[in-house]
This record gives structure tokens, sequence and C-alpha cells, in this order.
């Protein structure tokens, strides 16, 4: 059933080739590099380390290192190709929000089909992470912006 979850990640990615760019190339390199950097050393520290949760099994596996690098860059992308820089507040926040509960909700499909597994980590816990896990890809693409003027 995992098999489906790397055929959701390359239609990510897949529309992540296609959709019309809002940012710049350097910033599209940038902010997913920085996802797939945060992203894998977050699951090292939790995974490998506090044994929270994992993929598949415990232990490195080459799939769950070929997942992160399928999903991480690709979401990273298409959060940050659409947030609403030059809306109000309230839309940026409305916007976390949403990505937030798409990302519990995938979260949790991951965890029924076997790709992702719990061991001591909670899906509360995600909600409550996500919200400034998207918060701090945004700063990061404003940082990689000042760079770039």
């Amino acid at each position: 059933m995992w098999i489906l979850i790397f055929i959701i990640f390359i239609i990510f990615n897949i529309i992540s080739f296609f959709v019309p760019k809002r940012i710049g190339r350097i910033e599209i390199y940038a902010t997913c590099f920085f996802a797939y950097a945060y992203g894998l050393t977050t699951d090292m520290v939790l995974d490998l380390h506090f044994h929270l949760y994992g993929y598949f099994q415990k232990g490195f596996q080459w799939k769950s290192l070929l997942g992160i690098l399928l999903y991480f860059p690709s979401i990273s992308f298409l959060f940050l190709n659409y947030y609403p820089t030059k809306r109000k507040i309230a839309d940026k926040a409305l916007y976390i929000i949403l990505w937030s509960i798409f990302s519990v909700i995938f979260e949790w499909f991951t965890v029924q089909t076997e790709f992702f597994y719990y061991s001591g980590w909670k899906l509360w816990y995600s909600a409550a992470v996500y919200p400034l896990i998207f918060l701090i890809l945004v700063i990061n693409m404003k940082f990689v912006q000042r760079l770039t003027r």
C-alpha cells in the first residue's frame, strides 16, 4: 500500500514542475534544498535518536530517503510558490493553517499505508508543529530574497 504514497510523491513533483512559477529559480533552489536539509535533519533527530516515529521500520532505509527527497522539496515549493506574500496577515495565517490541515491529513494517510509509523509521536504533535514548519519556510524564503537583492 505504501507504493501509493510514492505515486502521490511523483504527482507532487510533476505538479511542481509544470505549475506557473511565481518565485525565482534561485528561490526555488534554495528553498527546496533548505526544505530537504531541514526535513532530513529533523527526521534524523526525532526518528533515529529519539525513536518517536519512522519510515517503514526502525533504522535507515533507502526507500525512506527517496521518500524524503521526493516529498519535502516538492511540497515546500508548492507551499511557497502560492504563498500570499502581498496579502493581509489574516490571509497569510489562513494559508498556513490550510496547508497545516492538509499536512496532518496526509500524514495520517501515510501512517495508514505503513509508509510512516509512530512510536511515541502523536498526530496532534504534528498539528501543533506544522504551522511553525511552514512559517520557518516563509522566513527562509524571505532571507533568500534579501540575499539575492
